[in-house]
């Protein structure tokens, strides 16, 4: 017979068959000196297949099981091992008793409640104000992200009126203080700051720069009448969405291997880089 000892379920199968009787013994007992004290408190199943054992094999089997901390509870074989089993007060086992009570004892346990944080029920309010944001969008007919016109001579033309004379506009700062939460948005003909965080679904339009003074992590688009110079600043770069004049970047999700640092984002070679600290822009 051939000693195999391995885990099982909720505890170990120990699996005779194909030698003799004293020399698996042997092997289990030889197995069980590896380790000692390791399976301490374990409890055990012998699986037998068609290999018959008599009272005194049994009793030795459960006597070097027992010196190692191992209680032999059931017996897993034939219908001769099952009248045994009864013999010796043990458990009858079929093959897949120890899927079946290990499936039984997890539906038994308690479920966990997951708590969140306050930052995590944060974003949890944000992606639904974003997603709700999307959707009335949608029904209206319009595009997901909004498409800023910051005045009206496009509706002039297409009402056939005439343009007024150029004037020049004057840009100005917008300054937001306060978390920008998922839905919201701001949009301004000139600069953004904002002191605080951009939250996924949050969106800014800017047609000069956009500062963020915390965590950008949703949609920023700066330069929107056309400024390829314009740069988006934040403490911690990681939108959702880039936009620079009429170039687009998205957030590849792996860019942040090296710890929170300042970075800006420009045109460069016809394309949006970030630069760091470490990486200075000249």
């Amino acid at each position: 017979m051939m000693a195999v000892l391995r885990g099982k379920g909720l505890g170990l199968e120990i699996a005779l068959g194909g030698r003799d009787f004293e020399e698996a013994l042997a092997e289990l007992q030889s197995k069980l000196g590896e380790r000692p004290g390791f399976y301490n408190g374990t409890p055990a199943t012998a699986a037998l297949g068609a290999a018959s054992l008599n009272e005194e094999q049994l009793a030795r089997l459960r006597s070097v099981l027992h010196d190692h901390g191992i209680a032999l509870n059931a017996l897993c074989g034939s219908s001769e091992i099952e009248r045994l089993a009864s013999a010796f007060g043990l458990r009858y086992a079929t093959p897949d008793d120890g899927g079946e009570e290990l499936a039984r004892r997890r539906a038994l346990r308690p479920k966990r409640e997951v708590q969140l944080s306050d930052a995590a029920r944060s974003l949890v309010a944000d992606f639904a104000g974003a997603r709700a944001d999307i959707a009335d969008r949608r029904k209206r007919g319009e595009a997901s992200v909004r498409r800023v016109v910051f005045n009206d001579q496009a509706k002039l033309r297409a009402a056939g009126a005439a343009e007024p004379d150029p004037v020049e506009y004057s840009t100005s700062t917008l300054y937001h203080t306060g978390t920008l939460r998922g839905g919201q948005s701001l949009h301004n003909l000139g600069n953004i700051v904002v002191i605080g965080d951009v939250n996924p679904g949050a969106e800014l339009v800017a047609s000069g720069d956009i500062v963020v003074f915390g965590l950008l992590l949703g949609v920023a688009h700066a330069g929107a009448q056309g400024d390829v110079k314009a740069r988006v600043y934040a403490i911690e770069l990681s939108p959702t969405q880039l936009r620079i004049a009429t170039f687009i970047a998205a957030d590849a999700g792996d860019r942040k291997q090296t710890p929170i640092q300042p970075e800006v984002a420009c045109i460069q070679n016809d394309r949006i880089v970030i630069f760091s600290r470490e990486n200075t822009l000249q």
